[in-house]
């Protein structure tokens, strides 16, 4: 017997079926036993019976209303973003250089702070400027341009209240009233995958002008 039945199958066996079905109430014990005898196997058969797909069982003018007509091929390559819209490729790719230098700046302490800017032609993000061990925080917010965007990291040394020495790395992210929109965007939409990519950070910051990261906001913010 095949693994499956069609419908029409199942219709001929329920005629076979149907004169098996009659049962009466006088019927002795051999014949109850031939009644289930004969009409087990026609049920377990019924079990086996394939069902009808919905398409099948609906009219024909409904069957072809069902069908759903298969999207059309995209031509764009696969895998390829939009680089007219950052948001869309998750942010700015991040040189090698940048990451390196803030290992430089976390672990050997070579630098008192750095500032990245993104490259709109390479479409990365890079090394701007590189401050000295030496150097102060007021070196730093001089180094930040009036009306472009900019993001940096500040190797902050500290006194807490218990005239303990300790140093905290703060990221910054300097956006200007004065700086072009789409420079605001593009540094918006990238700012978490660069962060991601700087291990070891420990404090942020986000300036629109100096009076929001000035001496006394990053000193409430360390202790």
């Amino acid at each position: 017997m095949p693994a499956a039945r069609s419908a029409h199958e199942g219709g001929d066996v329920l005629g076979q079926a149907r004169p098996l079905l009659t049962w009466r109430h006088g019927a002795g014990l051999t014949s109850r036993f031939l009644y289930f005898a004969c009409t087990l196997p026609l049920f377990a058969g019924l079990g086996n019976l394939a069902p009808l797909p919905v398409s099948a069982r609906l009219p024909s003018p409904l069957r072809a209303a069902s069908t759903v007509p298969s999207s059309p091929p995209s031509s764009r390559p696969a895998g390829c973003g939009d680089r007219t819209n950052p948001s869309t490729n998750h942010g700015m790719a991040v040189s090698d250089e940048c990451k390196l230098k803030f290992q430089d700046l976390k672990s050997k302490r070579s630098f008192r702070f750095i500032t990245f800017k993104i490259d709109e032609q390479t479409q990365q993000v890079v090394v701007d400027r590189l401050g000295q061990p030496g150097d102060t925080y007021d070196d730093f917010t001089a180094s930040m341009p009036e009306k472009e965007c900019r993001y940096a990291v500040f190797d902050f040394d500290f006194t807490t209240d218990e005239n303990c020495q300790k140093s905290k790395i703060f990221f910054i992210s300097w956006s200007p009233d004065t700086s072009r929109v789409r420079s605001k965007m593009l540094y918006a939409s990238s700012k978490d995958r660069f962060k991601r990519e700087l291990d070891g950070i420990q404090l942020e910051l986000q300036a629109t002008d100096p009076s929001e990261m000035s001496m006394d906001i990053v000193k409430a913010r360390a202790l």
